[in-house]
């Protein structure tokens, strides 16, 4: 595949193509993909045609087309975010049993909260997060954590950004989003009630590497009248268990 005349490279245009698969668009046309993706019908066909031939889309019966399991094991193979979750994911059936809630591990991927596991139990509540989804740093706890915590350059371009309500709770101010990250930062967590949705309350609690940098937030999103402590103690307990297993040692 040459680049297009248009100077679109070629990995370019097949992110584009991958990109067009979300957490809930997992099945498409490849006329479907080629739209969504901005490219010429016969350039998608094209390459729709190649990524299956090498096994990292697939077609069904019908001949739609889905992620293929060869991309999911190149995948596997070498990121350390999954190798975070294998670490993580003991501690967070510990929180998710005990606190009877949606349990969750996020890290920050493109200026947005990135969720690579959720627990939740027959019983839990409302909650919109899905694994490989995504949620703004801004409406959060999640993404409040990794925010708190992030580099200055990333803050500063999200706080001069669009903050955009999710919720009439959301932050959307600024100066309010400056002083909620001090406040993180002073306590160690983030309590967000009704920043996703009005019935539910997000706490999280930063989740630090062997250098002691913060590179995942833990999160349990509780109902909002749960009381917000108990779930807490747990989420720093295993944030705490986590840090050990990666070689944390405070």
């Amino acid at each position: 595949m040459a680049n297009s005349t248009s100077g679109d490279s070629v990995t370019g245009r097949l992110v584009r193509v991958l990109d067009t698969f979300t957490p809930t668009r997992t099945v498409q046309t490849a006329a479907e993909i080629g739209r969504r993706a901005g490219l010429p019908p016969s350039t998608a066909h094209r390459i729709v045609g190649e990524l299956v031939d090498a096994g990292l889309l697939e077609r069904d019966e019908e001949r739609r087309i889905r992620v293929g399991m060869r991309l999911w094991e190149l995948a596997t193979r070498s990121s350390q975010a999954l190798r975070l979750r294998q670490v993580a994911l003991p501690y967070m059936e510990q929180v998710q049993a005990r606190v009877r809630e949606h349990t969750q591990l996020a890290i920050l991927e493109q200026d947005e909260a990135l969720f690579l596991e959720r627990l939740s139990g027959p019983h839990s509540g409302s909650n919109v997060t899905r694994v490989a989804g995504r949620l703004p740093l801004h409406a959060s706890s999640s993404g409040l954590v990794l925010l708190a915590y992030g580099e200055h350059d990333l803050q500063e371009r999200i706080l001069h950004g669009p903050l955009l309500p999710l919720t009439v709770e959301t932050i959307t101010d600024a100066a309010a989003l400056r002083r909620k990250l001090a406040e993180v930062r002073s306590l160690g967590h983030s309590i967000a009630p009704g920043y996703i949705e009005a019935v539910s309350t997000g706490v999280a609690v930063p989740v630090r590497d062997e250098t002691g940098a913060v590179i995942a937030a833990l999160s349990s999103v509780l109902r909002r009248d749960d009381p917000v402590p108990p779930a807490l103690a747990e989420l720093h307990a295993a944030a705490r268990g986590i840090e050990g297993a990666l070689g944390f040692r405070r």
